[in-house]
């Protein structure tokens, strides 16, 4: 475990619930029942497209970090309302995984957990494994969809609910806001800045600083605590191949695991720390601009760090927290066609009604974001590319109602013209989840810190509350790209390029998600008139499955390669290599493709897995069916001296499809006192 790092115990002892806050104890009765959950989702650990930059050559090569979902569920005690919120270590929640989700929860519940409250948003990893969408575009760099992994999120999320609700007990919830200003910059200072000066006067930083922090507590102690705050899972560049909840995912895991104490795979009653997005199209967590650049020039350690920031930040704001949600448990949701939505004027910039498009990428789209992840060089951001157009206009045909719907958008594909199906999804959940004083209103994209103000500034004056009591919440229960401005959207750098619905796609979901204030409002139901299209049995994969696998000649499968050194000091990283079989084979769900084992008396106990920061597990292929495992062990400091060994679990294919399991155990080594 490492030191507690910059919170005096104290303060630890505040956050995790070991003291009592004052100003939670001003009710006797518990207002809520609330329940905490966690669960792996870790998907193909090799050769499968890794989802978020687009890039064909980024395909997994084994794990950093497992992938996880946390859910919370609060119950209210008064009506029995119940809301679900779900924070998954993915890079999206696309509407199949939505779906599949409430069908799986449906026939388990009824209608107890359903799509009016039930509210799943992605870290935005750009580290995990793709080809979890119905919808093409979200599919093509993939190859395909990957049913192996889209089970794993489907499966992870559910059980994670599950454990939610089984954990149900009296208790409440605490509130603390506060502000980090090193973990973002803004990447797209150009477009905000065309924003009225009113409204960048909000943020003089160029960045949305605004941290919320829930406690989830059970007769006084907490169990769980939700963090949302905005900037991009990107610290990871895209010639990483290792699997990674990114900085995010490091962050849950500093809190759960170095200071909670929590142990993935065995504790049956976890603490579960989530750290979910609010508004972050423009927030990067690369400080210097560039991909893998700030603060350090290492993305691992970026990755950390970005993560430790928002880790210590949040710990902190739990520990202080002196406010308790009061009030009910509500929601309100609505699918929406977002390719035809007409907007009043009251919420377009000049006073006129418009109307959305279908959906449409410009050809700043293909310049990527290079403060992130550039393109392949083909486009720049806010530059016209006449070619690419061309190119776009000869081989998708868009029409001339299309790219004059669109405005300054140089359309290159229309993607929801495309046939049989369109390429994203247009029929799109938007969904407004109240607890207590606390307002939290989702979008299925990717908002910019002023897209997300807007809204917030529109809902708060209908319900008659303060804008910081309503947050935006981006990623959720379905994808569609950005959500720019009409001011941001004119100048077409990347997330203008990006916004799929034309430049009036955020006045749009203003007016949408303002309906559903004002219903929540004056408690009136909202009606669902409109269903998205289930493509389940319309899916395609074009990535190649495990044939069979073979060990190199002479050897056997978890036969040691390259054996450990005979000692070690903390600071060293071991490193063994493993005769190994194809990750695909077995996605060891819950379970671990490496331990780091201590001798203990006279038995082997486990100290580290791969779901630790200090492990590496990564996936070669040496020479056709013949496969390698480097598994690496960074020794941290405060490890106890003794004897260690490194033991491999992996799977192997024969010729006729018959899996057998094997293992593979390193020579024993000792670690050194410093």
């Amino acid at each position: 475990m490492r030191p507690l790092h910059r919170l005096s115990k104290l303060a630890l002892a505040l956050a995790m619930g070991t003291l009592a806050h004052t100003g939670a104890m001003a009710t006797t009765t518990p207002p809520y029942q609330v329940g905490v959950g966690m669960s792996d989702i870790t998907g193909e650990a090799a050769e499968v497209g890794m989802m978020g930059y687009a890039e064909l050559t980024q395909k997994t090569a084994g794990i950093h970090q497992r992938l996880r979902a946390r859910a919370f569920i609060v119950q209210d005690a008064a009506t029995q309302k119940s809301a679900v919120i779900v924070i998954t270590d993915t890079g999206l929640v696309t509407q199949a995984i939505h779906q599949a989700v409430l069908k799986r929860l449906a026939a388990k519940y009824g209608a107890l957990y359903n799509e009016q409250n039930v509210l799943i948003s992605a870290t935005h990893t750009h580290a995990g494994p793709g080809g979890y969408s119905h919808y093409a575009l979200y599919n093509i760099t993939i190859l395909g969809f990957q049913q192996k992994t889209f089970n794993a999120i489907v499966d992870g999320i559910v059980e994670a609910i599950d454990k939610a609700h089984l954990s149900k007990a009296p208790g409440d919830i605490l509130l603390n806001q506060g502000e980090l200003t090193n973990a973002s910059r803004n990447r797209s200072a150009t477009a905000f800045r065309l924003n009225a000066a009113a409204d960048r006067a909000a943020f003089p930083l160029e960045i949305d600083p605004l941290m919320s922090v829930l406690t989830f507590r059970q007769s006084g102690k907490a169990v769980g605590a939700l963090s949302l705050f905005p900037t991009h899972g990107t610290s990871m560049t895209n010639g990483n191949t290792l699997i990674s909840g990114d900085n995010k995912g490091y962050a849950a895991y500093h809190w759960e695991h170095d200071q909670a104490g929590v142990r993935y795979r065995s504790d049956k009653a976890p603490f579960v720390a989530a750290f979910g997005q609010t508004n972050p199209g423009d927030m990067s967590p690369n400080l210097n601009l560039k991909p893998g650049s700030g603060p350090t020039e290492d993305e691992f350690e970026n990755t950390r760090l970005i993560g430790l920031r928002q880790a210590d930040k949040a710990l902190s704001l739990s520990a202080q927290s002196s406010t308790t949600l009061q009030g009910a448990v509500d929601y309100r949701m609505r699918y929406v066609n977002m390719s035809q939505v007409t907007v009043s004027g009251a919420y377009t910039p000049d006073g006129q009604p418009h109307t959305t498009c279908p959906a449409a990428l410009g050809t700043s789209f293909a310049a990527g974001s290079q403060e992130d992840g550039p393109g392949p060089g083909i486009a720049k951001e806010g530059q016209s590319n006449p070619f690419l157009a061309a190119i776009g206009g000869l081989v998708f045909w868009p029409s001339e109602t299309l790219k004059q719907c669109h405005g300054a958008k140089e359309v290159v594909i229309p993607v929801g013209d495309m046939k049989p199906y369109p390429w994203a999804p247009e029929v799109l959940p938007l969904q407004l989840v109240r607890l207590g004083s606390l307002y939290l209103a989702t979008l299925p994209g990717e908002p910019t810190i002023m897209s997300g103000y807007r809204i917030r500034r529109q809902l708060a004056r209908t319900l008659g509350v303060d804008i910081k009591q309503v947050l935006v919440v981006g990623y959720t229960n379905a994808y569609t790209e950005y959500i720019t401005t009409p001011e941001e959207y004119s100048i077409q750098d990347y997330e203008g390029g990006s916004t799929l619905f034309g430049p009036y796609t955020l006045p749009a979901y203003q007016q949408e998600l303002n309906k559903l204030a004002y219903e929540m409002a004056t408690n009136q139901p909202s009606i669902n008139t409109l269903q998205p299209r289930d493509l389940r049995n319309n899916q395609l994969n074009f990535q190649t499955g495990v044939v069979m696998d073979l060990p190199a000649l002479g050897k056997r499968f978890g036969q040691v390669l390259k054996d450990v050194a005979s000692s070690y000091a903390p600071g060293d990283t071991v490193s063994v290599r493993f005769q190994t079989g194809h990750p695909k084979n077995n996605l060891h769900r819950n379970g671990t493709f490496l331990e780091v084992q201590r001798l203990v008396g006279s038995s082997w106990q486990a100290v580290a897995d791969d779901g630790d920061w200090a492990t590496r597990y990564r996936w070669v292929r040496t020479f056709g069916a013949e496969s390698a495992a480097d598994i690496s062990w960074a020794i941290p400091a405060g490890t106890a001296p003794g004897s260690y060994r490194i033991v491999h679990y992996g799977d192997a294919k024969n010729l006729i499809g018959t899996i057998t399991p094997f293992t593979g155990t390193s020579g024993v080594f000792q670690v050194r006192a410093n």
